[in-house]
């Protein structure tokens, strides 16, 4: 039951964290404009993405303007975007396998490999997590190194974005599921884990064609009835003449 109960925490981390992934992956606030200096005027907010580049203006207006070109960008954020991509693919495949691996579901049941299953999702989780956690954390170093450059013009300056964050939190979970999920492989070593059942779940480990066998039986139920027909059947035996014995009526 504690290693169910672990499971299904690992499984909602992984997936909170894979959520968080996809949502800082797509938004473009990984960097917005620092108003430092002279550069106080709050009429238009500069932000940068992965996949484009926003203008926000204080009438209202949004614009976007997607990157045209692939070969024409740097190094680091062709990088960012192939790790945050293949890391939101391994988190949706994380979810999915765990799902089946896990043992409050009834996928691969009576399987002596279930427990590896739940294991190998944990290890996308952390592999998805470790994948983020790379590109963000070169971003806001570069973020970071480049506000406190002395010959940087204060209008060119941008602060850590708000999908900086999110894609820190969302790695920090994505591991600690995997993690979680990972250490049920540890809980059955012998591999015994898929073939033992408990109530209610039936076995369904039966060749086909034969009855499942039902891990309850109400043996103590049966028992008590038994006795209590016993008793009642007994008591209808004793012959009723005795009464009159006691009294002296015939």
């Amino acid at each position: 039951m504690a290693v169910a109960a672990l499971e299904l925490m690992g499984f909602f981390f992984g997936l909170f964290g894979m959520l968080g992934t996809l949502v800082a992956t797509l938004l473009p606030y990984w960097a917005t404009s620092a108003h430092v200096g002279p550069n106080i005027v709050t009429a238009v907010v500069s932000m940068k993405g992965l996949w484009m580049e926003c203008v926000y203006q204080s009438t209202g207006a949004f614009q976007c303007e997607t990157y045209n070109t692939l070969l024409g960008l740097t190094t680091d954020l062709q990088s960012a975007r192939a790790m945050m991509v293949i890391s939101s693919i391994c988190s949706v495949l994380a979810c999915a396998v765990s799902t089946v691996g896990m043992q409050c579901t009834v996928c691969m049941d009576g399987s002596s490999v279930k427990s590896k299953v739940a294991g190998a999702g944990g290890s996308l989780f952390l592999l998805a997590g470790l994948l983020a956690l790379i590109p963000v954390s070169w971003k806001t170093h570069e973020v970071v190194q480049s506000f406190y450059m002395q010959n940087m013009p204060a209008g060119l300056k941008f602060d850590i974005g708000d999908c900086l964050y999110v894609g820190l939190a969302s790695s920090l979970l994505s591991m600690l599921g995997g993690g979680l999920l990972s250490a049920s492989c540890c809980d059955d070593s012998d591999g015994s884990r898929g073939t033992r059942r408990r109530y209610p779940y039936p076995d369904r480990s039966a060749p086909r064609g034969q009855p499942l066998a039902t891990p309850y039986h109400p043996v103590t139920l049966h028992s008590s009835k038994n006795q209590t027909l016993n008793s009642t059947s007994t008591h209808s035996n004793t012959p009723a003449a005795a009464a009159y014995d006691v009294t002296g009526y015939v």
